[in-house]
């Protein structure tokens, strides 16, 4: 219905879109949450039996059938106690198989109540370390059912402000960080709907991993992107080297990027002559300083400047003019001829695009870094070794790239298309007088909007300015994650960051930009940063922006990773820091972790698929084409996650039943086995390589493994050996 476009009056097309765009979200939920739909149930004493639900439902007579679990009332279900039962005497855990209840798990809290069938049930750890034990499939999995109180404490933190949510490996920063944003859309719906969150990730990959978790939970129109997506039309994948990162991700470039801007309004050091017939025009350093000046005090980004520059120069010319053919004082209406006639002048129009150019932000840094020139005057702060880490010539943007791009934007604003569009001949003020009647049209949609919307009651959930674009053309219904995805300069309602130590603080402006209100939730671990641009700590990312005005969470229980496997992390943790504490494991596997030559490693990768769930064999980077060529070639199902993959081989090695990659690559995600190549070559590969190794050891749920030629360092040492089982299996 919505793609039918601009059909019948404003006012029809309004009640369509309305109604037809309240349905449609409904279905989508509606079909999103049907797995898991009912999950809990509380006893109370007073309040009866609460079925608690992903979304709220009624009955035809209203009465409530579901809660849904952001709901006030449903809190209990995730921070009740024995000791502080909050009225409820049992908490009900319910798993489901599509519409069939397949087990029951209860909670007794009120302890005078308990029966003998009481006595014989399930205690809550159940559910818990069921759904733990699970083998894993390839995809983020909400926790809504088995949700604890530390994890629900930061969930249900205020929306105002940041929010930092520090936890180390496995406990669950990600899932409580999608979880916040249900709640917060649930609790903020209209404040939020319109705005749109934003949830940023480190790679492609770990975007698939985690898009069903907000659809599962009903929530269909959120943006998840990653920092190399942030500027529009461009999705950089491809890494620089480590170094290069760190060089393109220093605030120092913000000042690179600035100069570089200044450098193409330069005023050049000789006279420009310019031939125009049999006369001969001269544009002189007073002229030029002049209207730079103007068009500096304008306050406009450069492509906006230009405007200024442009008429001040044209209106100095076309005095001079005047005088060179005797025409003397002229009036108003003969300079703007003289101007118009001025700038149509094939020479004219050549100097000025010389002297202040319409830029994109892509042609300016390609610009950069392709003259050694223009890098000697913008990156003048930096060393000459530094310089020559920018140089390049063409190639595929990066995601370091991004953050600059978007820098270059801030600074150049947009470039008029409709002056851009207009003919050389058209007079300068037959395009103010055709930008009066767009402005005036555009003006009266937009009063009949706003008068709609009060008229319906509907001014608190939709803009006047989204409903008059609705009317004004034929073009599909885009969702508020799809305008937003197009617009660089979208203000977002709130912003949440997964991984966030590994943003560079060049990306923490672009990040910045993107969220005035500064409502914002921040996840991660710093003893986990292996960019060399990352954060070293939370106050050195934040203080610039939100001084004081900042708050900490911490996780301290390890969700994922068994206590056998987490006792070797935490060895290798204290090599970052030894004040660093380790996350308290809840759970052990039973299978301790073992060392094995690298050359068995293939033989060991296959052993590891047969025994079900997901495998990762996480290698150094330099070794990533060889043994993933090896693996691919001798393990059925293998896929290799080359740096910079986009989405859909990262969906491919999620599903894969052996994923091959990076450390970049496996952030944030979790198998069921892990295989770790050569450790100390990963601890060795960047300056935070000791944290990288820290990250590649805690992916694993189950069973993890190290595979080497080099010496192991001291806090691998002592694991048991592994040889491969014989091929007839005797």
């Amino acid at each position: 219905m919505l793609a039918s476009g601009a059909v019948g009056t404003m006012q029809n097309r309004s009640e369509r879109d309305t109604f037809a765009e309240m349905y449609a979200t409904r279905l989508a939920r509606l079909w999103a949450v049907e797995r898991g739909l009912v999950f809990g149930r509380l006893d109370h004493l007073d309040e009866g039996r609460l079925y608690i639900g992903k979304l709220g439902m009624t009955d035809d007579e209203q009465l409530r059938l579901l809660i849904d679990w952001r709901a006030p009332v449903a809190q209990p279900f995730y921070r009740a106690t024995p000791a502080a039962p909050m009225g409820v005497t049992r908490r009900r855990h319910l798993q489901t198989k599509g519409r069939t209840v397949a087990g029951v798990d209860d909670d007794l809290l009120d302890l005078d109540s308990l029966t003998d069938d009481d006595r014989a049930t399930l205690n809550g750890e159940a559910a818990l370390l069921a759904a733990l034990d699970e083998r894993r499939t390839g995809r983020m999995r909400d926790i809504v059912a088995t949700i604890q109180s530390e994890q629900d404490r930061v969930i249900r933190s205020d929306l105002n402000g940041v929010l930092v949510v520090q936890g180390g490996p496995g406990t669950g920063k990600t899932v409580v960080a999608l979880h916040r944003a249900a709640y917060l859309l649930y609790t903020h719906r209209e404040r939020l709907e319109r705005r749109g969150v934003l949830i940023l990730g480190p790679n492609l990959t770990f975007l698939r991993y985690i898009e069903q978790v907000l659809p599962s939970l009903g929530e269909t129109d959120v943006l998840l992107s990653t920092v190399g997506e942030l500027y529009p039309g461009v999705t950089a994948t491809a890494r620089d080297k480590p170094e290069v990162a760190a060089l393109k991700g220093d605030p120092r470039m913000a000042e690179v990027i600035a100069k570089a801007v200044r450098d193409r309004q330069r005023v050049p050091r000789q006279p420009v002559e310019l031939t125009i017939g049999r006369i001969t025009l001269t544009i002189d350093r007073n002229m030029l300083e002049a209207a730079k000046n103007k068009a500096t005090r304008s306050r406009r980004p450069h492509n906006q400047a230009r405007a200024v520059f442009v008429r001040s120069l044209l209106t100095a010319l076309a005095r001079q003019q005047a005088r060179k053919i005797g025409k003397g004082l002229i009036d108003e209406d003969d300079l703007a001829d003289l101007r118009e006639e001025l700038r149509t002048e094939p020479v004219v129009k050549s100097a000025l695009n010389r002297l202040w150019p319409y830029l994109t932000p892509q042609r300016l840094l390609l610009g950069l870094y392709g003259s050694p020139e223009r890098l000697g005057y913008a990156a003048s702060a930096l060393t000459p070794q530094e310089r020559a880490l920018l140089r390049r010539s063409g190639g595929e943007w990066t995601e370091s790239d991004v953050p600059l791009l978007d820098e270059a934007a801030e600074l150049l604003g947009d470039i008029d298309e409709q002056v851009l569009r207009a003919s050389a001949m058209q007079a300068e003020e037959e395009l103010a007088a055709a930008r009066q009647a767009e402005e005036s049209q555009r003006e009266a949609e937009l009063a009949y909007a706003r008068e709609v919307l009060e008229l319906t009651g509907l001014s608190d959930v939709m803009e006047a300015e989204r409903l008059a674009e609705r009317q004004r053309g034929d073009g599909p219904y885009l969702t508020t994650a799809e305008r937003a995805a197009a617009d660089r300069t979208w203000a977002y309602g709130h912003v949440i960051v997964d991984e966030a130590q590994e943003l560079s603080p060049m990306a923490w402006r672009a990040v910045m930009r993107r969220c005035p209100t500064r409502s914002m939730t921040i996840v991660g671990d710093i003893a986990q940063t292996g960019s060399a641009a990352g954060a070293r700590s939370w106050q050195e990312v934040l203080d610039p922006y939100v001084a004081g005005r900042w708050r900490q969470e911490r996780l301290t229980v390890n969700y994922r990773t068994p206590v056998e496997l987490m006792a070797v992390a935490a060895r290798v943790l204290a090599t970052i820091d030894p004040a660093l504490e380790a996350p308290a494991s809840v759970r052990e596997a039973g299978a301790r972790p073992w060392a094995a030559p690298l050359s068995a490693l293939a033989e060991l990768a296959k052993e590891e698929a047969g025994e079900g769930g997901k495998v990762a064999v996480v290698v150094p980077d330099s070794l990533l084409p060889e043994l993933g060529t090896r693996l691919a070639a001798n393990v059925p199902g293998t896929v290799v996650v080359a740096p910079g993959a986009g989405r859909a081989r990262g969906a491919e090695a999620l599903d894969a039943p052996v994923a091959v990659m990076g450390v970049t690559d496996a952030k944030g995600l979790e198998f069921d086995s892990v295989i770790v190549a050569e450790p100390d070559l990963i601890a060795a590969q960047s300056p935070r390589g000791p944290s990288d190794l820290y990250v590649a050891l805690t992916r694993a749920t189950q069973r993890l493994g190290v595979v080497h030629e080099r010496p192991l360092s001291q806090a691998l040492r002592g694991l048991p050996s592994r040889a491969p089982a014989p091929a007839n299996g005797l």
